[in-house]
C-alpha cells in the first residue's frame, strides 16, 4: 500500500536548510492501521504530505495505492488524491460560508444524481443529520471534526491520512472520532495516523516513531528488503 525508499525532504531558505525527512525507508501494508509518533518538528506531518502527494521528496521514491507518487505531475497527483486518499487534519479546514452538507460535497469526485443522498447517509451515520444546514461556526469542535471525517470518507478512499485529528477535541469527542477511524479501518482500508495522544496510538495495530526526520522505532517487518 505504502512504500518509501531512501526518502529525504529538504526545505531551503535564505537562512539555510531544514531536513524534515532524512533517508527514510518504510512499508505500510494494505489494511494496516499505523500510528506515527515523535516530538514536534520531527517530520511526521511531512511524511503524510509526501505519501498523499501534497509535496514531492527531495530524493527517494514513494509508492502508494499502486502508484509511484514521487514521479507524478501536479495534475496527476491531484487526481491520485481525489481517487485514493482521504485527509483529516487537526484544524478541520472547513469553509465557514458553506453549510455542513456543502462542505462535505466539496470532496465529491462525481456529481451523479445520488451524491447528495450519499452525503446525507454519511451525516446520519456520523450523528450530523440535524446539522446538515448549519455552518461550521454553529458547530462544536467535535461536530466540525466529524464533518471533516465525512468529507474525507465520501469517496470511499483506500487510504486515510490523519494528522492529529483529536488534537483539538475533548476526551469524549476524541473517542468518537477514533471510533469512526477504527470503523473505516475495520472495513479493510489503510490508516496512517499522526498523533501525540496515547489513547489514539493505542487504536493502531503498529506504531512507528520519528526523531529528527529519521525512523527510530519500527517493526522489522516494515522495512523494505
Amino acid at each position: 500500500m505504502i512504500q518509501l525508499k531512501g526518502v529525504s525532504k529538504v526545505y531551503r531558505s535564505g537562512q539555510g536548510e531544514v531536513r524534515a525527512l532524512d533517508d527514510m525507508s518504510l512499508i505500510v501494508k494494505t489494511g494496516e492501521f499505523v500510528a506515527v509518533r515523535g516530538p514536534s518538528g520531527c517530520g511526521k506531518s511531512t511524511l503524510l504530505s509526501l505519501v498523499g502527494g501534497l509535496a514531492l521528496p527531495s530524493q527517494g521514491t514513494i509508492h502508494a495505492c499502486g502508484f509511484e507518487v514521487s514521479s507524478m505531475s501536479p495534475g496527476k497527483r491531484a487526481q491520485f488524491r481525489a481517487d485514493n486518499i482521504g485527509f483529516v487534519f487537526q484544524m478541520f479546514h472547513l469553509l465557514p460560508y458553506l453549510s455542513v452538507m456543502d462542505n462535505v460535497l466539496l470532496a465529491a469526485n462525481s456529481t451523479h444524481d445520488g451524491i447528495r443522498d450519499e452525503v446525507q447517509s454519511l451525516l446520519e451515520k456520523f450523528g450530523l443529520d440535524q446539522r446538515r444546514l448549519h455552518r461550521p461556526s454553529q458547530l462544536s469542535a467535535g461536530e466540525r471534526q466529524r464533518v471533516a471525517m465525512a468529507r474525507a470518507l465520501l469517496n470511499r478512499p483506500k487510504l486515510l491520512l490523519a494528522d492529529e485529528p483529536t488534537g483539538n477535541l475533548d476526551p469524549k469527542n476524541a473517542a468518537a472520532v477514533l471510533d469512526l477511524i477504527n470503523e473505516f479501518h475495520q472495513d479493510g482500508a489503510t490508516v496512517l495516523l499522526v498523533t501525540h495522544d496515547d489513547k489514539a496510538a493505542a487504536r493502531a495495530g503498529r506504531t512507528i516513531a520519528l526523531e529528527c526526520g529519521r525512523l527510530v522505532e519500527v517493526d522489522a517487518a516494515a522495512q523494505p528488503t
